[in-house]
C-alpha cells in the first residue's frame, strides 16, 4: 500500500493548480478535486482566523481514522498539502520539498503565467521522483 494517496497545490485565492493521484482506492474526478481544494482552503483560512494562538498560520495536519493530511503554506501563499496513510512519516519534509520543485521548475518557467494550472513536464518527473523516493523510505521503517 502506497503512503501517499494525492498530492494538491492551491494558489492563494483557493483555485487548484495542481492535483495528482497516486492510486488512492477511490480515485476522484475533476469536479470532487476542486472541491477539496477549495474546501481545504476555506478551512485553513477559518481556522487561522478563529484560533486562539496569535500569529497561527492555519491547520497544518488533519487527522482521521483513514488518512492523514498534512499541508505546508509558502510565504506567498501557495498551499501545499498531502493525503496520505494515517501516521506517515516526514510529510512536512516531502512537502517542502515539493516547495522547492515548485519555484526551481515552475515558478523559474518563462512560459508559466502566475496563478494558473500547472503544466510542466520537468515538474512532473521530479515530483514522481521525489514521492518514489518518499515511499521506499516509508516502506523501509
Amino acid at each position: 500500500m502506497a503512503a501517499i494517496y494525492s498530492l494538491y497545490i492551491i494558489n492563494k485565492s483557493g483555485g487548484l493548480i495542481y492535483y495528482k493521484d497516486y492510486g488512492s482506492a477511490g480515485r476522484m474526478d475533476t469536479n470532487d478535486s476542486l472541491r477539496v481544494a477549495s474546501l481545504w482552503h476555506s478551512m485553513h483560512a477559518i481556522s487561522q482566523q478563529l484560533s486562539p494562538v496569535l500569529g497561527c498560520l492555519g491547520i497544518e495536519l488533519l487527522q482521521a481514522d483513514t488518512f492523514d493530511l498534512h499541508c505546508f503554506q509558502s510565504l506567498t501563499g501557495t498551499k501545499f498539502f498531502v493525503v496520505c496513510e494515517p501516521g506517515a512519516q516526514h510529510m512536512e519534509n516531502l512537502l517542502k520539498f515539493v516547495y522547492e520543485l515548485y519555484t526551481d521548475y515552475v515558478l523559474k518557467n518563462p512560459f508559466y503565467e502566475m496563478e494558473m494550472p500547472i503544466r510542466c513536464e520537468l515538474f512532473d518527473i521530479n515530483l514522481t521522483q521525489a514521492v518514489q523516493k518518499d515511499r521506499v523510505a516509508f516502506l523501509g521503517r
